[in-house]
């Protein structure tokens, strides 16, 4: 296959690829310059920088494992099922990341797997030609996953040039981030069509693929219907919960909330709070998405007057949090409690412009969800989740931070506990009802591969 070509399917466009580099070597100083600025707050983000430049591999190389790239902590946590999967047969992983949450998250997955040398953790390199070209000669993957909607252009077509199969799995693509590839025209689309395969969650995904002239596509489900809660965390949460319940408290979640969305969600719980609604005051778990902006948020709940607590400052949660209108969820790991203990979740991303985060781990816990208007990234899952019964959409649009619909819309659930629990039984059958893409993946991948 030509290197250069701009007429052959899946093919680099030439033109468009030497821009492409050249913006990324002038940039690749920047990088650095994130990296160390983010090392404020946690020195980790130095460590393994050769990783990102494709070499500096201190331990043995195992050569032909399962490479799968999951970027963060989303993607990562979405390709359990399929990791433990391979485990299982026996497999050799190669797990890639490009965030230091996901590195660690991924560590904390699969930790036993990692200290026995069945999987082998890394950074993805920069998506510069040298360095993945370093990175593929040393470790010679059998084949490449990449979880839901990564697709870096280097690697893609460096991997379509030497004959390395590369599937986009659990893969979405929603109608903006459509718009926004068919922007780069003929090269935007190349891109897509240089994967062996997509392995798309929805029929939304699947016409949008094709739409960029993807030939082939599979339909599999959403991985993240197969990933298992952590036991001891759901157990906490529900002691938490019966705790709470004892003494007639309900617990709002506010989970993944992005920048801005705070506001409203502390706007909505104060005048929620003021009134006077309820004969014993609700608790909030309020959750951003990003580690580094838990001290900044923790400053804007201080400036709202309501009495807090950081969840990192106990060892062990008071079981009814006397005196405290909200708890700062900044503790990594523990959605699972936090889904558990709650009554009911309002889903952070999905207020403001975002594209919203997973509601599926929420339902899976049994706890019903409040979604915002914005949630174009989990499209088809929140379709079926409000149609199921398990979800609800706040009526009316928070984007000039306007608290009055979110506020009416806790009110009006946390006042009626039948329709709780009639939310919490759809929740756990919705989730139960989309499970299997594992199976489905891995017969996909079967086939596809022997084919080949």
């Amino acid at each position: 296959m030509s290197l250069d070509s701009d007429a052959e399917y899946g093919v680099r466009p030439r033109i468009w690829f030497a821009v492409y580099q050249v913006l990324w070597h002038l940039l690749l100083p920047m990088a650095f310059v994130r990296l160390a600025w983010r090392s404020r707050h946690a020195f980790s983000y130095l460590h393994h920088i050769p990783e990102r430049l494709g070499f500096g591999y201190s331990k043995p190389i195992t050569q032909g494992s399962i490479w799968i790239h999951a970027v963060s902590v989303g993607e990562t946590r979405a390709a359990q099922p399929l990791i433990e999967a391979y485990l299982a047969r026996g497999e050799l992983i190669l797990l890639t990341h490009m965030t230091l949450n996901g590195r660690r998250t991924g560590k904390q997955l699969f930790g036993k797997a990692i200290s026995t040398g069945q999987i082998r953790q890394i950074y993805l390199p920069y998506d510069l030609c040298w360095a993945v070209e370093n990175f593929l000669s040393v470790f010679k993957p059998k084949f490449g996953l990449f979880m839901e909607t990564e697709a870096w252009p280097t690697v893609v077509f460096r991997c379509a040039e030497i004959g390395l199969p590369l599937f986009l799995v659990n893969a979405r693509l929603s109608e903006r981030s459509a718009r926004r590839v068919n922007r780069f025209g003929k090269a935007g689309r190349a891109l897509f069509q240089a994967f062996s395969g997509i392995l798309a969650q929805t029929e939304f995904d699947a016409q949008r693929y094709r739409n960029l002239g993807v030939r082939n596509i599979d339909i599999v489900g959403n991985l993240k219907f197969d990933v298992p809660l952590d036991a001891s965390l759901v157990k906490q949460g529900s002691v938490w919960q019966r705790d709470l319940h004892a003494s007639k408290r309900l617990m709002v979640c506010a989970a993944s909330t992005r920048d801005g969305e705070e506001e409203i969600i502390l706007k909505a719980w104060k005048g929620l709070l003021l009134n006077n609604a309820f004969e014993v005051r609700p608790l909030l778990c309020l959750v951003p998405r990003h580690p580094e902006r838990f001290t900044e948020v923790a400053e804007k709940i201080n400036t709202t007057g309501l009495k807090f607590r950081r969840r990192t400052e106990w060892t062990v949660i008071p079981n009814k949090c006397d005196g405290l209108d909200i708890i700062l969820g900044d503790s990594m790991g523990e959605m699972p409690l936090y889904y558990s203990a709650s009554d009911l979740v309002v889903m952070g991303g999905s207020l403001l412009p975002f594209g919203g985060q997973n509601l599926i781990e929420a339902c899976a816990a049994g706890c019903p969800v409040l979604l915002g208007e914005h949630t174009y990234n989990f499209q088809q899952a929140a379709l079926d989740a409000i149609t199921a019964g398990a979800a609800k959409r706040i009526k009316g649009d928070l984007i000039l931070g306007e608290p009055i619909a979110l506020m009416e819309a806790l009110k009006a659930l946390l006042l009626n506990s039948a329709e709780l629990s009639k939310m919490s039984k759809a929740a756990k059958a919705y989730s139960l009802e989309h499970q299997g893409a594992t199976k489905r993946i891995l017969a996909a991948l079967d086939q596809q591969i022997n084919f080949n």
